[in-house]
């Protein structure tokens, strides 16, 4: 049975050309990418150690080693950090036989503020399943007809793999189901993160189960949007993580001049106000 930390290596190793390392092509293989022979002479670890880690036997590889296959494979800062997370959770993976506690839904009372203080610009509290649990009203004008916001406990995770209209919105829907996918491995506990996906899985099908264990780390660029009232809008995104809460504060700004005027224009109808949900 594979682990996290087998998945995210292997999955790397896959995606690598022996020449953009240096190395030589040894023909035909029966898999592609890097093999696993190269990967453990460039980290200085035996290949046996290394099925051992990609296949799960090995759960609790030494921070050495992490570090030393984190060089082996040229990953990138955001990659390194995933996989120490990934290593992380292999380690320390239990099953659960009940479900897990529900991550809360409160707020800080100074988060809600900071809120208030960025009205009316687009500004939404969510955690890493996806769960909206706070938004300025200008995140409600910008998700007015998306079918989004329905409901008492609304889900961007779920919104993105079910609602069919999510993908005319999302201008690049697939890069968004890739960063919806991944941020579950950073969900309030892994716990939540198994329950959810298995309650997901059959009615978001192979669209949200191929991406489970890609682990390919997001780019997370402009965001861009066609929203409903038939503007085009472009967004920069700045997340502030709220690692305490196991939350995180998103805000969207206007990327160019045209999508602040449609901006301007969207809010030149009647708005929402701002909605904590707990």
């Amino acid at each position: 049975m594979g682990t996290p930390l087998g998945d995210f290596i292997r999955a790397r190793r896959d995606s690598i050309q022996p020449d953009s390392l240096g190395l030589p092509d040894h023909g035909r293989r029966r898999s592609p990418g890097l093999r696993r022979s190269d990967l453990a002479a460039r980290a200085g670890i035996s290949v046996e150690y290394l099925t051992r880690i990609e296949q799960g036997r090995d759960r609790n590889p030494s921070t050495a080693v992490i570090n030393a296959l984190a060089d082996a494979l040229s990953l990138s800062p955001s990659e390194r950090d995933h996989l120490r997370y990934v290593a992380k959770i292999t380690g320390g993976e239990c099953s659960a036989h009940e479900r897990p506690a529900a991550p809360h839904r409160d707020v800080r009372p100074s988060v809600m503020e900071t809120l208030r203080l960025l009205e009316p610009g687009i500004a939404v509290v969510t955690n890493r399943l996806g769960d909206i649990l706070a938004r300025t009203s200008g995140y409600e004008m910008l998700m007015d007809g998306t079918g989004l916001l329905e409901g008492d406990t609304p889900n961007l995770t779920r919104h993105v793999f079910t609602d069919p209209g999510a993908r005319t919105f999302f201008a690049d829907w697939d890069d968004v189901a890739d960063e919806q996918a991944f941020d579950l491995w950073l969900a309030p506990s892994v716990e939540n993160s198994e329950w959810f996906t298995a309650e997901l899985a059959p009615v978001a099908g192979p669209d949200f189960t191929r991406r489970l264990n890609r682990h390919v780390v997001p780019r997370r660029g402009v965001l861009r949007i066609n929203h409903p009232s038939g503007h085009e809008l472009r967004l920069l995104r700045e997340t502030l993580e709220l690692s305490t809460d196991a939350q995180q504060l998103l805000v969207l700004l206007p990327a160019d001049e045209e999508t602040a005027r449609n901006i301007d224009r969207l809010r030149s109808r009647p708005s929402g106000r701002l909605r904590a949900l707990s």
